[in-house]
C-alpha cells in the first residue's frame, strides 16, 4: 500500500483506421505526431506530470502495438506498459486497469483516459483532474457514496459522433474546477436533429470517455451488473499476473464500459471540463488545429495550392499540388495517397477491405 492512492491508466489499443494512410495496424493514431512534435500517446502521459506519481501511470495497449508504444514512451518503465492478450473493448480494459490498481492498493482511485485525445491547456487539465481525484476518493465533500465520476465536455457543435450525458442537479462547487453534477443518464450517439436539441437546451455534455472511481466502487457496480468483470477484478493476483491475464482476459465479454457499467451504475456524477478537448476522430478535425490560409486550406509539409479552398493537405515527403479543387482531404505517405471529400472522412473504414495488406 502506498501513501498516494491516485493512479492513471491510459487506454491505447485503438486501430485509428480513420487516419489511414498515416495510421497503420502497428502505428495507429495515438502513435502519430498529428498536432505536435510528440505522438498523442506521449502527450497523454506528459499531461499527468504532477497529477499522479510517475510510478502510478499505466498504459494498456495491444500485443501488436506494444513495441511501438514502449518506443514512444522510453521514460516510462516497460513494466508499466502492458499488452492486452486480445482486443475486448473498453469494459475489459477498465476491469484490467482497476484490477492492477486494486492489487497494489485496495484504497486505489483509478482514472481512465484515452490515448488519443488532444488537449492543449495542461494546467487546467491537471488542476481539474486533481480535483476529480479528490472527489472520487472522498477527500472533497459532495461525492455520493459509491458514485462513479466522469468528465463531460460542453458541446461546441451538434455532434452525431459522440455520446452525451444528460446533466442533473448541482451537488457542490469545485471552484475553478467547476461544479460537481449528477448524471441523469447516458445517451447514445444521436441523429442531427436530436444533437441540435441537446446543444440548444444546454443540459447535456459530450461523454469524453474520462472516468474516475474507487477500485472498490467499480467492483461493487460490476458485482451488480457485470459479474464476469467483477470476478476478474476480485480474483486478480497480487503478485505476477501475466499468466492470469493470458488465461482470463480473453474470456471477458466484448463490451464497452459505458454499456457494461456506467449506464447501469446506481450513481454517476460529472465535472464538465474546464480545459479544451478534442478526440481528433477524423481527418476533418485537424484544420482547426493547423495554420489555415486565406482560402481555408489547412496544410502541412510540401503543398502548393491554386484556385483551391477548404482543403486539408498533408505531405510526408512528396509535393502535393492542388489546382481548382475544394473540400478535399489529401494525405501523402511513402507508399499510399488518400484523396477523400471532407464529408466522407467518417467512411474511411469502408476502404480497409479493398486495400492491399501491405499498406494496412
Amino acid at each position: 500500500m502506498t501513501a498516494d492512492p491516485f493512479y492513471a491508466c491510459i487506454l491505447a489499443g485503438g486501430s485509428g483506421e480513420r487516419f489511414w494512410p498515416m495510421s497503420r495496424r502497428q502505428t495507429p493514431k495515438h502513435l502519430l505526431q498529428l498536432l505536435s512534435p510528440r505522438p498523442l500517446i506521449e502527450e497523454a502521459v506528459r499531461r499527468l506530470d504532477g497529477v499522479v506519481p510517475p510510478g502510478h501511470i499505466f498504459v494498456l495497449t495491444s500485443a501488436a502495438q506494444l513495441d511501438g508504444v514502449r518506443a514512444a514512451l522510453p521514460f516510462l518503465p516497460p513494466a508499466q506498459i502492458l499488452a492486452e492478450p486480445e482486443r475486448r473493448d473498453t469494459a475489459p480494459a477498465a476491469a484490467l486497469a482497476t484490477a492492477l490498481v486494486r492489487a497494489r492498493d485496495p484504497r486505489g482511485i483509478v482514472a481512465l483516459f484515452s490515448a488519443d485525445a488532444f488537449i492543449r491547456d495542461r494546467e487546467k487539465f491537471g488542476a481539474q483532474i486533481a480535483a476529480a481525484f479528490r472527489f472520487a476518493s472522498g477527500e472533497a465533500p459532495g461525492m455520493p457514496e459509491g458514485a462513479l465520476l466522469t468528465i463531460g465536455v460542453s458541446p461546441t457543435f451538434p455532434s452525431t459522433g459522440f455520446g452525451y450525458l444528460e446533466l442533473g442537479d448541482d451537488l457542490v462547487s469545485a471552484g475553478a474546477s467547476g461544479v460537481l453534477r449528477r448524471v441523469r443518464r447516458f445517451v447514445e450517439k444521436p441523429d442531427l436533429a436530436t444533437a441540435e436539441r441537446y446543444v440548444a437546451g444546454g443540459g447535456y455534455a459530450w461523454n469524453a470517455g474520462i472516468f474516475l472511481w474507487r477500485a472498490e466502487a467499480f467492483l461493487a457496480e460490476a458485482e451488480r451488473s457485470a459479474p464476469d468483470l467483477a470476478a476478474f477484478v476480485r480474483d486478480f493476483p497480487s503478485g505476477h499476473a501475466e499468466g492470469y491475464v493470458r488465461e482470463r482476459f480473453g474470456l471477458l465479454p466484448k463490451i464497452s464500459v459505458d454499456y457494461a457499467i456506467m449506464e447501469k451504475a446506481a450513481q454517476v456524477v460529472t465535472l464538465v471540463a474546464a480545459f479544451d478537448w478534442d478526440d481528433v476522430g477524423t481527418w476533418a478535425a485537424l484544420p482547426k488545429h493547423l495554420q489555415v490560409d486565406a482560402a481555408g486550406n489547412a496544410v502541412r509539409g510540401a503543398v502548393a495550392a491554386v484556385d483551391s479552398s477548404r482543403n486539408l493537405a498533408i505531405s510526408n515527403g512528396r509535393v502535393i499540388a492542388l489546382c481548382g479543387v475544394h473540400d478535399l482531404v489529401v494525405v501523402e505517405t511513402a507508399d499510399a495517397v488518400l484523396v477523400c471529400h471532407r464529408d466522407a472522412v467518417q467512411e474511411l473504414k469502408k476502404l480497409q477491405p479493398l486495400l492491399p495488406k501491405e499498406v494496412l
